[in-house]
């Protein structure tokens, strides 16, 4: 089933597939010149936090997910990146470091773009440039949200919200009433809910008994989005 209507995704979702559309032809092959493609296995590093950006990374096909480290060692997942999204741009933009970590959730075809192209076609290209600063923004949006919701909803209410996310993400070729399968262990769930993994497993079978969900193995399907939302409680 589709969410349109019911739950505002775009509030919740990076529009960064979108900062290559609209390039001229002489921009985009300039900046595609020196690129390189890289198969990553699951849990593949593209970027720690605290170091000095190279490139930006342009997810030809698989799922990212971007996080922090806290002092304990514990992750705190920041953003799930999917096919067609850019990432590791904000550092080269704030001349600074990686303000988080990227790694692959899955096998992933990751293409590589050197700084150097990237900012030369950033110094000639206004569509570029209108492109970031549109992104940008709604990324901005996208953050003050996910604060707001960890502020503010209860763990069932975030592990609804994110789960209906999440789907949206896991859609290839969707069909009207067909399964969308979200492969993601459930560590991974828990550190982009903001709780214990224990937790999610025990909300997981919750809504599994409500007859919300089902689950094979590490992968959950989605039955009954409706129920999700209200579960999520957003307004």
């Amino acid at each position: 089933m589709s969410i349109k209507g019911i739950f505002p995704i775009e509030k919740w979702d990076f529009k960064s597939g979108s900062i290559l559309a609209d390039l001229q032809p002489d921009d985009f092959e300039l900046l595609m010149a020196h690129k390189s493609e890289h198969v990553y296995k699951r849990n593949g590093i593209l970027f720690k936090e605290g170091t000095y950006p190279s490139g930006i990374f342009y997810i030809n096909k698989g799922k990212v997910k971007k996080y922090k480290v806290d002092k304990d060692g514990k992750e705190q997942i920041i953003y799930l990146a999917n096919t067609g999204e850019l990432i590791g741009y904000h550092a080269i933009l704030s001349e600074d470091r990686y303000p988080d970590s990227a790694a692959v959730m899955e096998e992933s075809l990751i293409t590589f773009i050197p700084k150097e192209d990237f900012l030369k076609v950033l110094e000639q290209s206004p569509a570029l440039n209108n492109r970031l600063l549109k992104t940008l923004s709604h990324e901005f949006a996208v953050l003050a949200n996910s604060l707001t919701m960890f502020a503010q909803k209860v763990v069932r209410e975030r592990l609804a919200l994110q789960l209906i996310v999440i789907r949206e993400k896991y859609k290839v070729n969707f069909v009207e009433g067909m399964p969308v399968e979200i492969n993601i262990s459930r560590e991974d769930l828990a550190n982009l809910v903001g709780t214990a993994r224990e937790n999610v497993i025990r909300i997981l079978a919750e809504f599994k008994e409500e007859g919300i969900l089902e689950t094979k193995g590490r992968k959950i399907i989605i039955k009954n989005i409706n129920k999700l939302v209200a579960i999520a409680n957003y307004k």
